[in-house]
């Protein structure tokens, strides 16, 4: 289980998402716009698909995922100025950790990026792609029926799935990813999140409530900050440690 996926529905549960809705409308904003720049038909754009679907499971408005399709197209006023960016590194704790940022300013964001690491005892710039995989993710809704639910999952052609609190993390092949999902829809689960992530090929475990403490906070104030997109990271806190920590 990723000790930070928990962490971060810790969080949600307790309404930290709804106060800071302002801040991911903007994020989800400019990925919509960076992924309408291929195309600004989701039918023919996948990755732009993926983006929509979050904005609209995180309840940005609609005229607002429109305006940032036709600004990432070029039909708006102005064209999006926004760069896709990489950075790696390594956290506190000796965790690997890939950053995915959209930004307007390069020089700004690499240098807040590298605060962060350097503050916190992490090493910027460390290369760590190598412990990822691409893996298409599905997050379902817990059924009652979890032996019923567990088959169909097995059957749908996914590749691996974990329980992570309420719900059943699910990994795909990125190219199975839609279908996996229009499986399992199907067969009547409710999917609340989809994604094409980055997958740690092994766990860092963290039993020390501060160490974990200390890893989770760093990890929050990457993720929190203005331009960074996506985080990834290869760190495990069981979940009798983050119960501590709520």
């Amino acid at each position: 289980m990723s000790g930070h996926s928990k962490w971060s529905t810790i969080k949600r549960k307790k309404g930290a998402l709804d106060a800071k809705r302002s801040a991911l409308f903007g994020k989800l904003a400019r990925l919509i716009e960076v992924t309408a720049r291929t195309g600004s038909d989701p039918s023919m754009n996948f990755t732009l698909k993926l983006a929509i679907q979050k904005a609209k499971a995180a309840n940005m408005p609609n005229i607002n995922i429109e305006k940032a399709i036709k600004k990432g197209s070029g039909a708006g006023k102005n064209d999006s100025q926004f760069e896709e960016i990489t950075y790696e590194g390594l956290g506190p704790g000796n965790i690997a950790v890939i950053i995915q940022a959209l930004t307007d300013n390069k020089n700004r964001t690499v240098a807040e990026i590298r605060n962060i690491f350097t503050k916190n005892g992490g090493n910027f710039g460390t290369s760590v792609s190598w412990q990822f995989e691409h893996r298409g993710v599905l997050q379902v809704e817990k059924s009652q029926k979890s032996e019923e639910q567990e088959l169909a999952i097995i059957d749908s052609g996914a590749l691996d799935f974990q329980d992570v609190g309420d719900i059943v993390e699910i990994h795909t092949n990125p190219k199975e990813l839609d279908a996996i999902k229009t499986k399992l829809e199907e067969m009547g689960f409710k999917v609340t999140d989809i994604s094409l992530d980055l997958v740690p090929k092994n766990k860092v475990v963290i039993n020390d409530p501060v160490k974990a403490k200390k890893v989770l906070t760093f990890l929050d104030l990457i993720e929190e900050h203005d331009d960074v997109s996506n985080v990834y990271s290869n760190l495990d806190v069981p979940d009798e440690i983050l119960n501590q920590l709520q």
